[in-house]
């Protein structure tokens, strides 16, 4: 219990602890706060994110080379091709064989990074309205998103995780007619954020409950390692597809949209006008993605096609090393990172040599957000904590790794 003050005294009040959480879906069911409230008011908050137990980074230290990419899938399950193409690229980097990926390849790695992107955004955003009352607006993102999560269960039969990358490439192609879907669903998605623009951005109610609520100033985003729309809702200019391209990023023209006051509107607004801009990534990529293989040709990386291994010894021992041994890693260590939908998301990887990594760090881009969290909170009322929250998108995978 907080000591009273002087002038609290002779009100009898008392300053109220309770727990929020861990529920679902206010606190994504990992997520435990102890609130300190005078009245409604936050006086002090403390989070607990640890109620999820993957265990992730201890996981990488038992398991081959390509069995860590379904679990990279979990750390952020909406938005999962991203962690497989940071983790491919990270392994790649210690092979020394990241400037021989096929092009058609990184190309499709690009396109369908920007497709999770979208998906990701509109989940935040649908979670983010529906927590302010907007129960329209959550039936208006999911729709957008499924446009595009038709496309990903196209590429590989799965809504959620994916495991498509591989060391060297991707499993496989991307299906017959996957250019024109994506430009139908950009189409039918432009309509659909036309009218949620018009559903929320000068909406009075929607306004009263973010505009100047959840701020936070650019200098503390800094000092806290923020990274992502959240950094950028305060004004600055960050992104890892500028600042340090990978794949095709310096190839395309796009922009950078940023926030003006650091508040869970400026956020929201960033994450729309981002999702506009990777329309217009896709849209340039799918003009510019060339024919030929998506797997590097290496044995030693690559799985042997069906007739190769139904028909000849060389085949069968190739598949057999690489299914029951996996790839082999020379030592050294490594960190890539990419542009997460939430911010930088990066793989610091250590290896002795082996087909196992002996380290395997992962910087998740929701966690400092997390710790910012209780001071941009305080002194806000009881009834902005579960709209902030939406507006950080929280990931238990990335929380409790």
């Amino acid at each position: 219990m907080i000591k009273l003050t002087d002038d609290t005294k002779d009100l009898h009040t008392r300053y109220l602890n309770i727990m929020m959480g861990p529920s679902h879906p206010a606190t994504h069911g990992t997520i435990m706060m102890n609130l300190t409230l005078d009245g409604e008011t936050i006086i002090d908050l403390d989070i607990d994110p640890g109620y999820l137990h993957r265990g992730f980074e201890k996981e990488c230290e038992a398991h081959r080379w390509n069995q860590i990419v379904p679990y990279t899938d979990r750390l952020n399950y909406v938005s999962s091709i991203i962690n497989n193409v940071c983790y491919a690229m990270a392994v790649e980097k210690l092979l020394g064989i990241d400037r021989k990926i096929p092009e058609r390849a990184q190309w499709l790695r690009l396109i369908f990074s920007e497709i999770s992107r979208i998906a990701d955004h509109a989940t935040c955003l649908a979670a983010m309205t529906m927590e302010v009352g907007g129960f329209t607006g959550f039936l208006y993102f999911v729709k957008l998103r499924e446009y595009f999560y038709e496309i990903l269960e196209n590429l590989c039969g799965a809504r959620v995780t994916y495991s498509w990358t591989r060391v060297g490439g991707v499993r496989w192609d991307a299906p017959e007619g996957f250019e024109a879907q994506t430009r139908e669903a950009i189409k039918l998605s432009r309509k659909v954020l036309k009218d949620i623009h018009g559903l929320f951005d000068k909406n009075r109610i929607f306004l009263e409950r973010t505009v100047k609520v959840g701020l936070i100033s650019k200098e503390n985003a800094i000092a806290y390692g923020i990274t992502g729309p959240f950094l950028r809702s305060t004004g600055f200019n960050y992104d890892v597809r500028k600042a340090h391209p990978y794949l095709f990023y310096q190839d395309l023209s796009f922009e950078i949209p940023l926030g003006v006051n650091g508040d869970s509107y400026d956020r929201y607004y960033v994450r729309m006008l981002e999702m506009e801009q990777s329309m217009r990534i896709l849209e340039q990529a799918l003009g510019k993605i060339p024919k030929g293989p998506v797997m590097i040709d290496d044995p030693g990386l690559k799985l042997p096609e069906k007739n190769e291994v139904y028909g000849s010894i060389e085949g069968v021992i190739n598949h057999l090393k690489l299914i029951f041994e996996d790839i082999y890693v020379p030592a050294g260590e490594v960190y890539a990172y990419v542009e997460s939908p939430n911010g930088e998301l990066g793989f610091y990887i250590i290896s002795k040599g082996g087909n196992q990594p002996w380290k395997c760090r992962v910087h998740p881009p929701c966690f400092p957000i997390m710790q910012a969290l209780p001071e941009i909170l305080k002194g806000y009322m009881l009834a902005d904590i579960i709209p902030t929250f939406g507006g950080v998108n929280m990931i238990g995978g990335e929380m409790d790794r």
